[in-house]
């Protein structure tokens, strides 16, 4: 079990950041989605000499599983990319907030990876009317308002520094 820091849970973001986080990442997840397919669909039609239809779609099941499987691969790399290595999406870059563990550190690998994991959980984004989202509780993590989460950090810092000057 991690150590627990209740500085973390003090600044945890509201329900309507977390919101707004989600929203704005869906819009994003499709942007880029789209883009992904836009730039298969002229690969195939370089390479195959025709272009993918609707229709194509609707009469081919391994052509459609394979835009489903996409779709999954978009959303795992964009959450997994932004939220391990920057520890935000672009929707927490606007909203000011980021992930970080229960103990204060950046999350591990495993963690990110278990957070993806459980937004795929049905009805995990209502599970944000309780205390914590699955995906935060099951990975021990947390978003946090950074702006606030840093402030006190610093001062507790500027304190104990405080206390250990040496008179000269």
């Amino acid at each position: 079990m991690r150590k627990y820091l209740a500085v973390v849970d003090r600044h945890k973001a509201s329900t309507g950041t977390r919101f707004l986080n989600y929203f704005l990442d869906r819009i994003f997840i499709q942007i880029i989605f789209y883009i992904f397919f836009f730039a298969f669909a002229l690969f195939y039609s370089i390479v195959f000499g025709e272009v993918i239809s609707e229709e194509d779609i609707d009469n081919n099941t391994s052509l459609a599983v394979s835009i489903i499987i996409s779709y999954f691969f978009v959303f795992f790399a964009y959450f997994f990319f932004m939220e391990y290595y920057l520890g935000k999406t672009i929707a927490k870059y606007i909203t000011g907030t980021k992930v970080i563990s229960i103990d204060g550190n950046q999350p591990t690998s495993l963690q990110i990876a278990g957070r993806i994991f459980s937004r795929m959980v049905p009805f995990d984004s209502l599970s944000f009317f309780g205390e914590n989202g699955w995906h935060d509780s099951w990975s021990d993590t947390r978003v946090i308002n950074l702006k606030n989460y840093q402030a006190e950090i610093q001062a507790k810092s500027e304190i104990e520094a405080l206390g250990k000057k040496e008179i000269a």
